[in-house]
């Protein structure tokens, strides 16, 4: 197996906090989320860096694909506000909510995410908290953390190492593609601490499962292994955990040496089919032809069909 990017002697790239790595290998954007000792839990400056790291990896051409992973035995165990650099999170990112919500999307004092997101009692924050302060923190942090992967431009992989709990399991979930290893477990834990999903299981989730099988992870909050998570298509791929880094590597180059665009603009396609009616899902997949027959991938696709040898993309 070849060398993990993270200790690449070529690449000793790191974020600017070691709490997320950061490293770019054959055109593929590594993001590691390394904060073993709380399960990933993840703090409002690391959601703020992987927001822009995956922006970031839209907009840079060397970038061609991205995977999501982690270190230590688990993947994230949801939203931890109380990890905040500067010991407490702005009013943005919630602070006057409480902590986090046990391995959960947002900041409602429930406690502290650990462990498979069974945390202990909130620290009560710091403030009242008054109308609007709740749906604020959802909308400017969990369902933008998601959204960021559901719009980059680039296909993300997750390379799920463990436990993923809560705003962890959509975080999962947001990527085009996910990879399991044996020992992973997905939970809708929100609940467990009375709580309603957010961080938008309730939109992944039943596009992926469909409703009754959403209703029954939600409603019961139980643990899925990662086998029961292939079998119901949360997953696309189980493997042996020494397996796992090998076969996202492989995915994501495999990716990375694909028509970068056309795959762009395929993701759009089927990420917005489910909230169109037919009409406007043909318009849509037609003008993204339109769009993309004016790629250079795309006339190297036709060309290379013509000429009955194997395509060379360039990612433009």
């Amino acid at each position: 197996m070849s060398a993990s990017p993270l200790e690449h002697p070529e690449h000793p790239e790191k974020s600017r906090n070691s709490l997320i790595l950061h490293a770019t290998d054959n055109a593929v954007s590594w993001i590691t989320l390394n904060r073993p000792e709380a399960m990933n839990a993840i703090t409002p400056d690391q959601r703020e860096h992987l927001i822009q790291l995956l922006s970031d990896a839209s907009a840079d051409p060397a970038v061609r694909a991205v995977v999501l992973t982690a270190t230590g035995r688990g993947f994230c165990a949801g939203a931890d506000l109380r990890g905040a650099a500067g010991g407490g999170a702005s009013a943005s990112d919630g602070g006057s909510a409480g902590a986090s919500t046990a391995g959960g999307g947002s900041s409602t004092g429930a406690g502290s995410s650990t462990g498979d997101g069974d945390g202990g009692g909130g620290d009560g924050g710091g403030g009242a908290r008054v109308a609007g302060d709740v749906a604020r923190l959802i909308r400017l942090g969990a369902q933008r953390l998601i959204a960021a992967v559901l719009d980059c431009e680039k296909p993300v992989i997750a390379a799920v190492n463990g436990t993923a709990a809560g705003l962890g399991a959509h975080l999962a979930l947001a990527c085009d593609l996910v990879l399991a290893a044996e020992e992973a477990r997905f939970i809708e834990v929100f609940v467990r601490r009375g709580l309603v999903p957010d961080g938008g299981g309730a939109y992944l989730l039943p596009r992926l499962v469909g409703p009754h099988r959403a209703k029954e992870l939600m409603f019961f909050g139980d643990a899925l292994s990662a086998a029961d998570a292939e079998r119901l298509g949360l997953v696309n791929r189980v493997v042996p955990a020494q397996d796992l880094e090998k076969t996202a590597r492989e995915w994501a180059e495999r990716l990375a040496a694909g028509p970068t665009r056309a795959l762009a603009l395929t993701k759009h396609l089927v990420n917005t089919s489910l909230d169109t009616d037919r009409a406007t899902a043909f318009a849509a997949e037609a003008a993204a032809q339109e769009i993309n027959m004016t790629t250079a991938d795309a006339q190297e696709g036709v060309a290379s069909f013509v000429e009955r040898r194997a395509p060379r993309y360039e990612g433009r």
